[in-house]
């Protein structure tokens, strides 16, 4: 088992490698690659789809409007970003913020996975269907599937709506804000 300096060594490694992947064409469009941050000994990780403007500009996960509404979640259940890991799926943004392309997924793939063992954190928490569809179910949906935990690999899976969905959908809002105050139950039920 490594100890804290050690897994911050190898994020700290693998975000380097990040910035300067060239792996996929994305390199080519982005201002700043988005390796993720937070505690490398994380109980908890949420995974996005793929950085956004404001990201891209910073090179930080969920700085936007949809970052600040995961702030304001997690300030809920009284967590603050800098006791879990944050990442997505893909580590540069997709051009006008489409969906991650396959090939793009798989150019990613070994970074995110890296992340995970690493950190080897006891629950995901996947924002949105392409996090959901990729790392857990390629058929699932969010709208069936979120607050309802699943364990694959001796981790505990959480869909939850994505926070741009739920500023996008106010339908989606009350969902998750019930979904999130709903994961501090279930992480303290299965992670004490």
């Amino acid at each position: 088992m490594l100890d804290s300096a050690a897994k911050q060594q190898i994020l700290d490694e693998l975000a380097a490698e990040v910035r300067g992947c060239t792996r996929c064409p994305l390199h080519r469009t982005r201002t700043n690659a988005v390796p993720g941050e937070g505690d490398a000994d994380a109980d908890i990780m949420f995974i996005g789809e793929a950085p956004g403007y404001h990201e891209d500009q910073q090179g930080r996960p969920f700085v936007g409007a949809a970052g600040q509404l995961l702030d304001k979640l997690l300030g809920q259940i009284g967590l603050h970003r800098r006791d879990v890991f944050i990442a997505n799926i893909l580590k540069c943004r997709p051009p006008d913020n489409r969906d991650p392309a396959p090939e793009e997924r798989a150019a990613c793939s070994e970074y995110l996975d890296a992340q995970v063992a690493t950190i080897q954190p006891r629950a995901i928490c996947l924002l949105g269907r392409v996090p959901l569809q990729t790392l857990l179910d390629p058929t699932a949906s969010i709208t069936k599937l979120h607050g309802k935990p699943q364990e694959k690999d001796g981790i505990l899976w959480v869909p939850l709506f994505h926070p741009a969905a739920a500023l996008h959908r106010a339908d989606y809002m009350p969902q998750l804000v019930e979904d999130v105050r709903n994961l501090k139950h279930i992480l303290d039920s299965r992670l004490t």
